[in-house]
């Protein structure tokens, strides 16, 4: 089965087990997923991800583990990530210049942007002054 936008179905899977309080989500890995995986934990919204080799019948299908992060002991125990947003798809593609890189939450949250400089958060596009694709929003 093919998935006409893996980036929102691994943003929809990301959410999923958020809302289940699972402890690592699993998904087919490509490297654009891998970035935006690592743009995640640098910003400190999961703790950890890692792309597997694939098995036996498949050994060329990749899959990228994500471990989420939770803040609390238990019963008191929240997600870091409290939403997700999908922004630029496949059928309406959205980019933004410099000048116009939006603010998440004032600040609070990130936007990730596919640039000609790589896939990076908006502070950084803004601060090497590049626009682009912008991909999500996290916070």
């Amino acid at each position: 089965m093919s998935i006409s936008d893996p980036i929102a179905d691994m943003l929809t899977r990301i959410r999923n087990g958020v809302m289940a309080g699972q402890p690592i989500v699993a998904m087919p890995s490509s490297n654009l997923k891998a970035e935006i995986a690592k743009i995640l934990k640098e910003e400190g919204y999961i703790d950890n991800f890692e792309v597997a080799d694939g098995d036996q019948e498949h050994p060329a299908h990749k899959t990228l583990r994500v471990r989420l992060k939770y803040v609390g002991e238990r019963r008191g125990r929240k997600p870091v990530i409290t939403g997700l947003e999908r922004i630029s798809r496949p059928g309406r593609r959205v980019y933004t210049r410099k000048q116009d890189i939006p603010w998440v939450l004032s600040g609070m949250g990130i936007a990730i942007l596919s640039t000609p400089k790589g896939v990076m958060t908006g502070q950084r596009a803004r601060q090497l002054g590049v626009g682009g694709e912008l991909i999500c929003k996290v916070w």
